[in-house]
């Protein structure tokens, strides 16, 4: 991981960026997966409230690891959600991104009544990515609703090596957030925080960009 003062500049670099294409209010997720609680430590010190973790096991491990006088960041939930998982952390997590299945929402819902979750569409040709179609919307916000969670708005993953299609499928996120009045686009991670952030995005997942690569 990258000294303090390189992580610093990464991010007033990120900013300053962020300016430039008239996006200053888009949020930063600090993505700290993969790096030891010293890595939350430094996301606070920078101003950075929000951390992305994706495995339970390893946010279960940093919270064990904070000082006793250390206030837990808020956490958000990026990745692969397995529901059997979900118990594990439900107290701890503020935000679930990547919920592409009704049986995650409802799971959500019967361990933590009021969970906010963001619901992940695949709207680029990409097999690889998990995510919902557009027309699969309405249903998934019923069950939502039937299961007491609060969806927020939706997250994407940008096409790995075709920029355009990226970019194409991220304003379309953009249209669909709009579309069913929801306020929240999770969108663009260290290779395409550029075009997420031009698009609309109003939370980028930025890992590597601050703390550099993962050990």
């Amino acid at each position: 991981m990258r000294e303090f003062a390189e992580i610093e500049q990464q991010l007033g670099d990120v900013r300053e960026e962020l300016g430039r294409i008239g996006r200053p209010d888009a949020r930063i997720i600090a993505v700290t997966k993969g790096f030891g609680v010293d890595a939350w430590e430094m996301a606070h010190r920078l101003g950075l409230d929000i951390v992305g973790e994706s495995y339970a096991q390893e946010l279960q491990s940093k919270l064990g690891e904070l000082p006793a006088d250390a206030v837990a960041p808020k956490t958000h939930f990026i990745g692969r959600i397995q529901r059997n998982k979900v118990r594990k952390v439900i107290d701890d997590v503020d935000l679930w991104h990547s919920v592409a299945r009704p049986e995650i929402l409802t799971e959500l819902g019967k361990r933590r009544p009021g969970s906010r979750a963001l619901l992940q569409l695949s709207v680029a040709d990409d097999p690889t990515k998990d995510g919902i179609t557009s027309d699969q919307i309405e249903s998934m916000l019923e069950v939502a609703a039937d299961a007491d969670v609060h969806v927020d708005g939706f997250m994407t993953i940008g096409v790995q090596g075709d920029a355009a299609a990226s970019a194409a499928a991220f304003r379309e996120v953009d249209r669909l957030a709009d579309h069913h009045g929801l306020a929240e686009r999770s969108m663009g991670m260290s290779n395409d925080w550029r075009d997420a952030a031009a698009a609309g995005a109003t939370l980028l997942r930025l890992g590597s960009v601050l703390f550099g690569a993962r050990p």
